[in-house]
């Protein structure tokens, strides 16, 4: 691997590559401290004169994933350097970043990781065909034929591929459909989070960033949405210069690639991961430096903008009223030849969909409660209320239970789009909705979560169940309206990310070429914070603005996929409701009784799991290879999703299972023994010999007469037990005749034992001993022929406490085998275990 990455990435190379990258950046930078400026401006302004915004019903949690992990388990990862499949456990955080761990045991001690993955700007793949598609589009040059061997073979018919157009892949498999499916949701919620872009809470940086890198990429032809805004601002950048640099090295390089189609493919892999690694590192010095300097320059432009807004307001409305004088009527055009005719049509496509998976999180939610509801008529206790809050709390963040409300996105379709509007993927919005979606899921639960903790006081039983209902419809009434505001904002924001770069793209040849005359009319202690290209795109932007407010607003007049109008206030709205507590209710410590305690001494060990985590029975970690296929019974079904995993590391240890060292263990595991206590009654009345009915191909092994003293309670409550009918008596005597009489005949036969075909035991061995060494005894067809014998034995046997050892056994014709040894000279082997057998 290294000597491809050193042949192709020579000092020259390198040098290149570091070249086109301070290039990139320099450039970027001469935006990015224009448009600092210019929105140190907004920010500053809006602070000064305020402005109002929506008032949502739901409440909104602060931090909802504190002290929680997302996912963790096993599975197998196929790495490079060796070639080879490895076991590995794999760790979710809060940060929804990928951590690898050579086992649970190395995670649970604190070890440090193989590997994290960050996934921005990856895919979570499950098809071998899908990324062999993915992996022909970024290498051109170099395709694989169809149906052709991938040049990695994965040992299960279950993939998951983390597929990115730079980064380096990761490949990983399962045993089973149910696992790929789990982690696929998880991988896919990753991959969701980390894309979901920058934080709204920096009211400067982000804005200053945003609108830098796209004066950027439309000053190099690119209008429109842009799949790669993804993760931090350094590896946004990383993309950046990749989109250039990524074509010019492949045509520099695959064409001197050696080897086999899937080994140049490999080769190419290695190559672009390393060359997107010196990127990411250079554009994350660039930025920070970038970044230092505007903040260092910030208090002395703050200043500024606080003694002279009304002069900097003033002159921008002088500018703004001349530029919108010019270019007005062309926009305008525009606007209705072009624009006009296709807003309900786009507004229809992003409706259909969207709409579909709130309405879905909404039935989830409904289910969810309604089951919280039946529960707790069945149990109103305040400790079972506790446990199923528990489980919901973080209904939102599992990525499993939310998986068919996403589903529902995937289904948007802007084909005709693409090519007219310069719009890449529908990608940016299906996960921007589906991040909307989750937090109102969010917002829903914890409202939920606020109003029955208030109701709770001095409720039980019926009262418990009445709250219950009362809090359910409340919840689900503000979520109707909520989800209306979500919706809407987000069809006008969608719509303008469509149709803004459209009209920039189509209006700016014409538009841009008279706007540096008007930078006269700026006083120059000004001109960092009035820009005419800024000035331009807001006439833009509301000359299209009321069109696409009517469109949305039509459909809520309308009613049109459940959109309320914005002037419906709700009856019973709760104005006190944004006064309660926001911090997450602890309803496992408050109301869990001795659960809580259980799960505070672990608190601070391990922290609490949203999804259940995928248990592999049987077999221990880690395993040498994928080839070793572990047992699938101990890994849970969907519905048992929110289970979330609180044991202590203590308690985890005790559930681990190690291989078998001795004997009999292994003979058990290869022969499995099934021990079955036979209460006197409930088969009613015996055999007329004493002999319990089997299955067919069952057969007797042995009897186990289990002696223990019992406890002083025990003991009274079964001294009313002692008087036994008439019909136990029988089946006890005749239980033990035979055993009697197989005694007797082993006294006849000293031969038997000389042969050694019989495996004795001391009398002084434990009663619950197992010993397999002995022959099966092939059948007990003369045991009705036998005479009763009285019972010499001082010893009651008490019939409950009578254990059969049933061994399931290939099935065969008992009375075949049974002429066959009479043929062959030899008489029924028997297993002894104690004092008695049967035969």
């Amino acid at each position: 691997m290294g000597d491809v990455i050193s042949t192709n990435l020579d000092d020259a190379k390198r040098e290149m590559i570091t070249a086109h990258t301070s290039s990139v950046m320099a450039e970027f930078g001469r935006f990015y401290e224009q448009q600092y400026a210019v929105a140190l401006f907004n920010s500053v302004r809006f602070e000064i004169e305020g402005g109002g915004s929506t008032q949502t019903q739901l409440l909104h949690r602060k931090d909802p994933l504190k002290n929680k992990s997302i996912f963790s388990g096993g599975l197998f990862q196929y790495l490079e350097e060796s070639k080879k499949w490895r076991s590995r456990f794999l760790y979710v955080g809060d940060s929804y970043n990928i951590s690898l761990h050579e086992s649970k045991a190395a995670h649970d001690r604190g070890l440090h990781s193989k590997g994290v993955i960050n996934c921005a700007g990856y895919r979570a793949l499950t098809s071998m065909d899908e990324y062999l598609e993915l992996l022909n589009s970024s290498l051109s040059d170099i395709k694989a034929k169809a149906g052709s061997a991938p040049f990695l073979k994965c040992p299960t018919q279950f993939p998951l591929i983390l597929w990115h157009p730079y980064a380096r892949h990761h490949y990983f498999c399962v045993m089973t459909e149910k696992e790929q499916k789990k982690w696929h949701a998880v991988f896919q919620d990753c991959v969701r989070h980390t894309n979901n872009g920058l934080s709204e809470e920096c009211k400067v940086s982000t804005p200053a960033f945003t609108d830098a890198l796209r004066l950027y990429r439309q000053s190099k032809g690119h209008h429109g949405t842009w799949d790669l805004m993804c993760g931090d601002q350094s590896q946004i950048l990383a993309n950046l210069v990749m989109e250039t640099l990524h074509p010019e090295l492949r045509n520099q390089i695959a064409p001197r690639l050696k080897g086999k189609l899937q080994q140049r493919q490999k080769d190419w892999m290695l190559i672009t991961d390393a060359v997107y690694r010196q990127v990411l590192s250079q554009t994350r010095t660039h930025h920070e430096a970038l970044v230092q300097v505007c903040e260092v320059e910030r208090p002395r432009l703050d200043a500024a903008l606080r003694t002279d807004m009304d002069q900097i307001i003033t002159s921008k409305e002088h500018v703004s009223g001349k530029i919108r004088a010019l270019v007005l009527p062309r926009i305008e055009q525009f606007v209705r030849s072009k624009i006009q005719p296709y807003i309900h049509s786009i507004l229809e496509a992003l409706m259909e969909p969207t709409s579909r998976g709130f309405a879905e999180v909404r039935d989830i939610l409904f289910r969810e409660l309604v089951e919280v509801s039946k529960n707790t008529m069945n149990d109103s206790s305040k400790d079972k209320l506790g446990e199923y809050m528990d489980k919901i709390s973080m209904l939102a963040f599992h990525p499993v239970k939310m998986q068919s409300c996403y589903e529902k996105m995937e289904t948007l379709n802007l084909e005709g789009l693409q090519q007219r509007c310069d719009v890449s993927s529908p990608s940016v919005f299906i996960q921007r909705a589906q991040i909307l979606m989750r937090q109102q899921m969010d917002d829903a639960v914890y409202t939920f979560e606020q109003l029955l903790h208030q109701s709770l006081d001095g409720h039980s039983g019926e009262d418990l169940c009445k709250s219950i209902q009362r809090c359910q419809d409340r919840v689900l009434k503000k979520y109707d309206y909520d989800s209306s505001t979500v919706r809407k904002k987000f069809f006008r924001e969608a719509l303008l990310q469509i149709i803004i770069p459209y009209m920039l793209k189509q209006l700016s040849p014409s538009c841009c070429p008279d706007l540096p005359k008007f930078k006269e009319l700026i006083f120059e202690d000004f001109s960092r914070f009035i820009l005419v290209e800024n000035i331009f795109e807001e006439l833009v932007l509301l000359s299209v603005t009321k069109d696409i407010m009517m469109a949305v607003k039509e459909a809520a007049v309308q009613r049109r996929h459940n959109l309320y109008r914005d002037s419906m206030v709700l009856t019973n709205s709760d104005p006190n409701l944004h006064l309660l507590g926001d911090e997450t209710i602890d309803w496992g410590g408050q109301f869990g009784g001795v659960k809580s305690e259980k799960r505070g001494e672990a608190t601070n060990r391990k922290r609490k799991q949203i999804v259940s985590m995928i248990n592999i029975d049987g077999m221990p970690l880690p395993y040498e290879s994928c080839q070793e296929v572990p047992g699938i019974e101990g890994i849970p079904e969907e519905n048992e999703g929110l289970d979330i995993v609180t044991e202590s590391p203590l308690k985890t240890a005790e559930k681990k299972t190690g291989s078998p060292d001795k004997v009999n263990e292994i003979r058990h595991l290869i022969n499995p023994v099934l021990e079955v206590v036979e209460p006197a009654e409930k088969h009613g009345l015996p055999l007329t010999n004493g002999v319990l009915a089997l299955e067919e191909g069952d057969e007797v092994k042995r009897i186990t007469v289990v002696t223990e003293t019992l406890p002083p309670k025990m003991a009274d409550e079964d001294s009313e037990m002692t008087k036994q009918t008439l019909d136990e008596q029988q089946s006890v005597s005749a239980i033990e005749s035979a055993i009697q009489q197989i005694e007797i005949a082993i006294q006849e036969d000293p031969a038997t034992d000389s042969d050694g075909e019989f495996a004795q035991t001391s009398s002084d061995s434990s009663p619950r001993h197992h010993d397999d060494s002995g022959f099966q005894s092939p059948a007990n067809e003369n045991v009705e022929e036998v005479e009763s014998q009285p019972i010499t034995d001082e010893k009651e046997v008490d019939a409950e406490q009578v254990v059969l050892t049933l061994v399931e056994t290939p099935s065969f014709d008992l009375d075949t085998r049974h002429d066959d040894d009479a043929a062959l000279g030899k008489k029924p082997e028997i297993d002894i275990t104690g004092e008695r057998c049967l035969l």
